[in-house]
């Protein structure tokens, strides 16, 4: 086993291909293939699962990449320490629904660790995707919300993915509105005074589950109803529309501005927003960091709850 080995498979895992890692490292994808393969024999493992739709991590596979990528970070260290070495880029993914704290914390993390080399991803993408990218290391970090109405069938995921939840914040629901909405001088809101308004919501895909969806209340009717797949595009049908969406009420006027206000939903749900990781595996101090940035640009939830 050589650290070189190491390297490709924490590259392919990032890039959920064979081909698309070999262009990566500048080497043939025949190669690449060759280079797991004695790897696998060698630890007598299946890493990688081939299939029809791609390749994916094993469980097997997703143990050693954690162990993969503590001892190519050392050697990294031990490079930059001793041969003054270039240092090597930074490497971090977090997946997260479509929340704007998790876009304020990102950016909080790359104005303190972007140094001249990095490669990031902040993929802000649907329920069981944020799952599955954290379950094969695709990103280290992922953030969803639990509530009565979900978490029995979320916590039932992470546990088969061996991912562990851990609460940032607990909030009252709140409609995001545009300023100009009739509404938005409301101290609080109905369900029926919302009646007369569009109701956005992101699509959750092939999972179009009730219990993935990311906003609360997902059972009940909606008489005028509009599926996204961006928070640009909601954002955007807020405003044009008088749209509403149903979140945590917790909102960043830096990145947002301050056409769009939360309003407090009058109902008895509750919210409970978190992070979720590999049970067994120590975070990196990009993802720790990340962590902290993340309670930082969460702190008014304590006042919106």
């Amino acid at each position: 086993m050589t650290l070189q080995q190491l390297k490709y498979v924490i590259e392919i895992a990032r890039r959920g291909s064979m081909n698309e890692a070999a262009k990566r490292l500048f080497i043939s994808q025949p190669s690449l293939s060759n280079a797991i393969k004695d790897l696998e024999e060698e630890l007598g493992i299946t890493i990688f699962e081939r299939t029809n739709k791609g390749i994916s991590l094993s469980m097997e596979g997703t143990e050693f990449l954690g162990y993969a990528r503590q001892v190519v970070e050392q050697a990294e260290l031990l490079e930059s320490r001793y041969l003054d070495a270039k240092p090597s880029p930074q490497h971090f993914s977090v997946s997260t629904q479509h929340y704007a704290f998790a876009v304020n914390a990102f950016v909080s993390l790359v104005r303190q660790f972007g140094q001249e080399q990095y490669e990031m991803a902040l993929r802000e993408t649907k329920t069981h995707d944020i799952i599955e990218d954290v379950r094969t290391m695709r990103s280290e970090i992922g953030i969803l919300y639990l509530n009565d109405f979900n978490a029995k069938v979320i916590q039932s995921l992470l546990k088969s993915g061996n991912l562990a939840f851990h609460p940032l914040f607990t909030a009252k629901p709140h409609i995001f509105i545009s300023v100009h909405n009739p509404l938005a001088k409301q101290r609080s809101v109905t369900i029926d005074q919302l009646q007369d308004y569009p109701y956005l919501s992101f699509e959750q895909g092939e999972y179009n589950s009730f219990h993935f969806a990311e906003e609360i209340l997902s059972t009940l009717t909606y008489p005028k109803r509009i599926r996204v797949s961006d928070r640009a595009t909601l954002f955007n049908l807020l405003i044009g529309l008088n749209g509403y969406t149903i979140s945590t009420g917790v909102l960043s006027s830096d990145l947002n501005g301050n056409d769009i206000i939360p309003v407090p939903l009058d109902c008895d749900e509750t919210i409970q927003v978190g992070w979720i990781c590999h049970r067994n595996l120590a975070l990196s101090k990009l993802a720790l960091s990340y962590i902290e940035a993340l309670k930082e640009a969460t702190g008014q939830a304590e006042r919106l709850s």
